[in-house]
């Protein structure tokens, strides 16, 4: 039967229920109860009501009592009203006092999906107050809410013995378990006027036993979020000692947040940590900083050094904004007050921090850009004064889409300007023009043709206070002009071979340009040149605008790739011959001094997702000594894997030149998954470098400058970890040492 009756006997019920819901962001009962398995709920049965004032139910029997005015539902008894469900095995409603009683395989199911579960419930006072025991709510998000009782008084929601938790309850195999990690406390009230759910003798229980304490624990209620403590941070290293940070979360407004982290130490200072973050309609931003009132050891070198104590920080902010479909804005800033404070307080290993701020605009066919770099250098070795600040740095680039001759145009405009507070100042502006032109032979051949023109203007002074003769450039106004022409063919055969797909290529490119006087101009932006795979068959293979190659040179090579299921091979490997026999502005060593070149290639192969590996080589052209080697390997799965990178630089450079100096590292990295949700982690990097390599060189040719190790257990609503790393290398305060990290995130909780 589906009679509609003016009934609130669902409703009352879903209301308290779902009243109950709110609180789910936190607590649960007795881990018994919350990981007790529930049915899956079939569909309705009941057609839906009318409208929103009725309700639609079915039962096996319907009594009512005229003397007493009781009606009794009895029987696989269901109850719709405006999107809720109830089922019971009986609900008894007494129309003279209003109350009404549900008991028997209780299930609540509100429009959202959340399920929830209970032995009895009871409704007094048309339904205003009521209270609800062994309750068990299931979110259609995921998690799990419990409570031995609830009681609605005054709008007003109090569980009792409640407890909650994110976690799965049932194994891989389906098995029931217990959660991960839960919230109990002895009461949760939730107040719908104040929209916050409050806490007393809250605790989170991590495998059962009981961890963090969580006094004074509220949140508000709704997507919004709000404000709170976060999971606290404990760490230890050698400098500061024993590390306590609690983060403090506050939610501004629905698009900004601030989050204030006061880190303590047991041999150091505290120190605040600050996080503003905040979305806006066209882009978004954020500002860190930290400070502290501490000691430090300064830099400069001397017999004596003494430690002073000051104000120490460090600041950055990023952001970025769509000012239109064309145009952005973005910029960023990075700060530190002195060289060591980042590595003291394990914030960052970076050597240099650079800030820039930049516009650009971006259509189909054209690109501008104007921006203005600076970078405040940590190296104890470089003076800031000899740093320098690029500003403004403006590029802009044109394609025309209409064929010129059959081929493609591309001009270019680029303006650059070079500060140093103790250095050279440079000044630079181009404009140049690129037109390619791909053509298909009818035996297959690839062949691109290449036009280059380009115009430069520089100024500089100061060139002098340059070190390096050859990146100086003679001072004042200088003038060059370039032109480049180059045929590159491509011929590949391509077949089945080795179960799969095979293609063997063969490369020529001839490259012409004449002789240019690329040393009247400084050199800022073309310093570390050498060759390699992917500057084989380059126009120009210096890596800026500063340097252009004015040779006549024919480069032939070749290009090998293998395609199969699960296995990719890819190849290439080439040599350069230059047909002029003019002196060259590459140093020894760099692999294009003479007028053959040395070898070089890269081979790459990936075994399914199992194996990555890639190798690069540069082979002596006299003796096929071994220039460069390079190696990063990666064998394994997501969960166990082995990472290995090797890198050998045997250029037998002098020492002039700093950005070219030899160089030897090996890096080695290893997770082993020992269990479903345990790991174990390390990692090591050793500088190989031997002052025969690197006259400038520290090392004796083994020096550790980083290990790390450490355990971890990760499964659906956890992470859990803890870190040893030892630091090798020191300056100033930021000594070598063995730092602690303990790692601790909860899924869905915040404090």
């Amino acid at each position: 039967m589906t009679p509609k009756l003016n009934n609130p006997v669902t409703h009352g019920a879903m209301a308290l229920t779902a009243l109950a819901c709110i609180a789910v962001s936190s607590p649960n009962a007795g881990a018994q109860d919350i990981a007790r398995p529930v049915e899956e709920q079939a569909p309705p049965s009941t057609p839906a009501p009318a409208n929103s004032e009725e309700i639609a139910f079915t039962a096996d029997r319907l009594e009512y009592d005229d003397a007493s005015e009781v009606v009794t539902a009895s029987g696989n008894v269901e109850l719709l009203r405006d999107g809720n469900r109830l089922r019971a095995n009986e609900i008894i409603w007494n129309r003279a006092t209003g109350q009404v009683h549900a008991s028997g395989n209780i299930s609540v199911t509100n429009p959202e999906g959340d399920i929830a579960y209970g032995d009895s419930i009871e409704l007094t006072d048309s339904l205003k107050d009521g209270a609800v025991d062994n309750l068990l709510l299931v979110l259609e998000r995921g998690g799990r809410l419990a409570a031995r009782s609830g009681v609605r008084k005054n709008e007003v929601i109090t569980l009792s013995h409640a407890a909650y938790t994110p976690c799965a309850v049932e194994d891989h195999n389906g098995c029931p378990k217990e959660p991960t990690w839960q919230i109990r406390a002895v009461r949760v009230i939730y107040d719908p006027n104040r929209r916050r759910i409050i806490y007393k003798g809250a605790r989170v229980e991590l495998f059962g036993l009981p961890l963090i304490p969580l006094p004074g624990l509220s949140h508000p209620t709704g997507d919004g979020g709000g404000s709170g403590l976060l999971v606290p941070g404990v760490g230890f290293d050698r400098v500061n000692g024993l590390e306590f940070s609690l983060p403090y979360y506050l939610q501004i407004a629905s698009n900004r947040s601030l989050t204030i982290t006061p880190h303590f130490y047991s041999d150091s200072s505290p120190m605040v940590q600050a996080n503003y973050q905040s979305l806006l309609a066209r882009g978004a931003y954020q500002i860190t900083g930290y400070v502290t009132y501490g000691s430090r050891v300064p830099t400069s070198s001397g017999l004596t050094q003494t430690t002073q104590r000051d104000i120490r920080g460090y600041f950055e902010t990023s952001g970025k904004f769509q000012i239109d479909p064309y145009w952005s804005i973005s910029g960023s800033a990075r700060v530190a007050s002195d060289r060591t404070y980042l590595r003291r307080y394990d914030i960052s290993r970076d050597d240099r921090l650079r800030s820039t701020l930049g516009a650009e605009r971006i259509d189909d066919n054209s690109y501008f850009s104007i921006a203005g770099w600076a970078v405040q250098t940590l190296r104890m070795d470089v003076d800031q004064g000899t740093v320098p600040i690029a500003l403004p740095v403006i590029d802009y680039r044109r394609r025309f889409t209409d064929p010129l001759l059959g081929g493609k145009l591309q001009l270019q405009m680029n303006s650059l300007g070079i500060s140093r507070a103790d250095g050279q100042d440079t000044q630079r502006a181009f404009a140049g023009a690129q037109w390619d032109l791909r053509k298909i032979t009818a035996w297959g051949q690839e062949v691109t043709f290449t036009g280059y023109l380009r115009g430069d203007i520089y100024h500089s002074d100061e060139n002098l206070l340059t070190d390096t003769i050859i990146y100086r450039g003679t001072s004042g106004w200088q003038t060059r002009g370039i032109a480049a022409a180059a045929m590159d063919v491509r011929w590949p055969f391509i077949g089945e071979a080795f179960g799969g797909t095979q293609k063997i290529t063969p490369r020529v490119q001839i490259v012409a340009a004449p002789k240019l006087s690329n040393l009247n101009v400084p050199n800022e932006d073309a310093r570390a040149v050498e060759l390699e795979d992917s500057n084989l068959f380059a126009l120009n293979r210096f890596p800026g605008y500063d340097r252009f190659e004015d040779s006549t040179r024919i480069t032939y090579g070749l290009e090998y790739a293998l395609d199969r299921p699960g296995l990719t091979i890819d190849a290439v490997v080439g040599q350069s011959y230059r047909l002029n026999s003019r002196s060259t502005l590459f140093p020894d060593g760099t692999g294009l001094s003479e007028r053959v070149s040395d070898i070089v290639g890269r081979t790459t192969i990936r075994y399914k997702d199992f194996v990555s590996l890639t190798h690069r080589f540069r082979l002596d052209k006299d003796n096929l000594a071994v220039r460069r080697n390079e190696i990063d390997a990666t064998i394994g799965s997501r969960s166990t894997y082995v990472m290995a990178g090797y890198l050998r630089l045997n250029r037998n450079i002098g020492p002039g030149l700093e950005d070219l100096q030899d160089r030897e590292e090996i890096r080695l990295g290893a997770r082993v998954q020992i269990t479903r949700f345990w790991s174990v982690f390390g990692s090591t990097v050793v500088d190989l470098t031997s002052k025969k390599d690197d006259p400038t060189s520290l090392s004796d040719g083994y020096e550790p400058v980083r290990h790390r190790l450490g355990i971890a257990y990760q499964d659906d609503c956890v992470e859990l970890g803890v870190t040893w790393r030892r630091d090798y290398s020191e300056a100033g305060d930021a000594r070598r040492g063995n730092s602690f990290l303990l790692r601790l995130a909860f899924r869905n909780l915040g404090i």
